[in-house]
């Protein structure tokens, strides 16, 4: 299997992404592919693309841009699920709780070092790594077995990484197996 690279990053890359997904999670056996969604847009698109695979999208918690507003639309939470599709909704692996303290005493924490070296490989990267953490701490996936994951760069998908995910505690027992595809940097 050899990577493919996309010119650049940006959703116009999402249906090749989740083709590409279906396509190598099938040659591989691979029953969960994992799919980034913030207003839930893609995961929707997931969820009809890759039936017959275990979708889990996985959103953000609510507050990420602006107090007390959910940036998953509903409707897209309710077409995902009936496609057969589950939704996780947290905060980020990467975020969460270090992200106060940043804001309040403007300082970079671990966190933030962490996501910023997975992003040397790309946005889309870290995301795809970020999400299976989150639905490995949600007990979604199984720390054992291979999954697909797909993140994306602003919106939309253009990253989609087989790997074997870890619980967040667990951060560095998390394995990387391949790179089905990325924006070239």
């Amino acid at each position: 299997m050899e990577t493919i690279y996309f010119e650049s990053a940006g959703p116009e890359n999402t249906e090749k992404t989740l083709r590409l997904a279906r396509e190598r999670a099938g040659e591989l056996g691979v029953k969960t592919i994992l799919v980034a969604t913030t207003s839930g847009a893609t995961g929707v698109k997931a969820a009809r693309e890759l039936k017959g695979f275990n979708v889990v999208a996985v959103s953000h918690s609510a507050g990420f841009k602006e107090k007390d507003r959910q940036e998953l639309r509903e409707e897209n939470r309710k077409e995902i699920e009936r496609l057969g599709g589950r939704v996780l909704t947290c905060q980020h692996a990467l975020g969460g709780i270090n992200r106060a303290v940043r804001r309040k005493f403007n300082t970079t924490e671990l966190d933030e070092v962490v996501a910023h070296t997975l992003r040397l490989l790309g946005q889309g990267f870290k995301v795809a790594l970020e999400i299976s953490l989150m639905a490995a701490d949600a007990g979604l996936v199984s720390t054992r077995e291979e999954v697909l994951a797909i993140g994306g760069s602003d919106s939309g998908a253009d990253t989609a990484v087989v790997l074997t995910p870890a619980n967040a505690q667990d951060f560095f027992d998390l394995k990387v197996h391949e790179i089905v595809c990325k924006p070239r940097l």
